[in-house]
């Protein structure tokens, strides 16, 4: 059985670090287990078609340049002395590959410890709990409680939209993404072919921001209205990636942040937490109901179409108007 390219990688990492000389390819070619099975493979190839084994020699020395460039481009400094026994040998020292002692305060490690608990539903889940092993083994005071009993916080974001992983991938490795993408008030998804700069958690809800390459400008997408699998695309962006990303900024102004007025609107008991947030006003109806007055802008109506039969405009008529035109397009859909 073929042994993988992270192990091969590690054995040879070990090997490297745990010498007191270089050592020669031949030396490492006879240490590493990856190398041995790999060697005689090819020796027995070159058996069965009768050829010279100078191709095992070939294959090894491909493979050992590759996975020493790679250990390189992971930040491990490899040293190469020439002499060694006349052949030029590799180590790498242990000094050279360490780093400084990580020293943080109680307040300090109860915020990563908090960072980290973020992603415990997320593909970060993993990195998060090894990365804090790491620290707490290098003597991170998570054990101290500098809140005063108040650890029983614990911060989580859920990552339930399966678009989330493909796009913080496709955001990290700076590849273009394409989706289908169904808007508030259309009845059924387009297609949406976009740069990925930045995910933001806002309002409840995941947020993509990036370049819409059809329509040559910025945009942010709502991860639950992106429909089927995010498909990525090895090509290069073709905008600059901007310092500061206005997501949060845009979803405010859809919820009528930039207020003109003030709407009312009834809202079933227990539903609709976020509008009770920003209410103003807040009556109980009976019934199962409650009047809520809310600050009124652009784009209040799509985000009240969210909300479904839990949310009833009671005026202004021509926001009632948008919520009942936008319902419609939906049904039709």
């Amino acid at each position: 059985m073929a042994i993988a390219k992270a192990e091969r990688l590690m054995n040879l990492a070990l090997c490297l670090l745990g010498t007191r000389r270089p050592l020669t390819k031949a030396e490492l070619r006879g240490s590493i287990e990856a190398y041995i099975e790999a060697t005689a493979g090819s020796a027995a190839a070159a058996s069965a078609a009768g050829a010279s084994e100078s191709g095992s020699d070939d294959a090894f020395n491909r493979m050992f340049e590759r996975d020493k460039e790679d250990l390189r481009e992971l930040g491990l400094v490899i040293e190469t002395v020439e002499g060694v026994d006349g052949e030029t040998g590799y180590l790498a020292r242990r000094d050279s590959n360490r780093l400084p002692p990580i020293t943080l305060d109680a307040e300090e490690a109860a915020a990563l410890g908090l960072a980290a608990s973020v992603w415990q539903q997320a593909r970060l889940a993993a990195a998060a709990s090894g990365a804090l092993q790491k620290l707490r083994a290098a003597g991170m005071p998570l054990a101290e409680d500098p809140y005063g009993g108040q650890s029983a916080l614990e911060t989580r974001v859920p990552t339930h939209e399966a678009a989330f992983e493909p796009l913080l991938l496709a955001a990290r490795d700076r590849r273009p993404v394409v989706f289908d993408y169904r808007k508030a008030n259309a009845a059924r998804p387009e297609q949406r072919r976009v740069e990925p700069w930045a995910l933001e958690f806002c309002r409840g809800h995941w947020y993509l921001a990036g370049w819409d390459r059809d329509r040559q400008a910025e945009r942010v997408f709502r991860l639950s209205r992106i429909t089927g699998k995010v498909r990525s695309r090895a090509l290069p962006f073709t905008a600059p990636v901007p310092d500061h990303v206005t997501v949060r900024e845009t979803v405010e102004s859809w919820a009528g942040e930039t207020a003109t007025g003030t709407a009312r609107i009834k809202v079933r008991a227990g539903h609709g937490y976020p509008l009770r947030e920003r209410a103003t006003v807040t009556r109980a109806l009976g019934d199962g109901w409650d009047e809520l007055e809310i600050p009124y802008g652009h784009g209040l109506d799509a985000w009240l179409v969210e909300f479904g039969p839990d949310v009833v405009v009671l005026g202004p008529a021509e926001l009632r108007a948008d919520v009942v035109d936008r319902l419609r397009a939906v049904a039709k859909g």
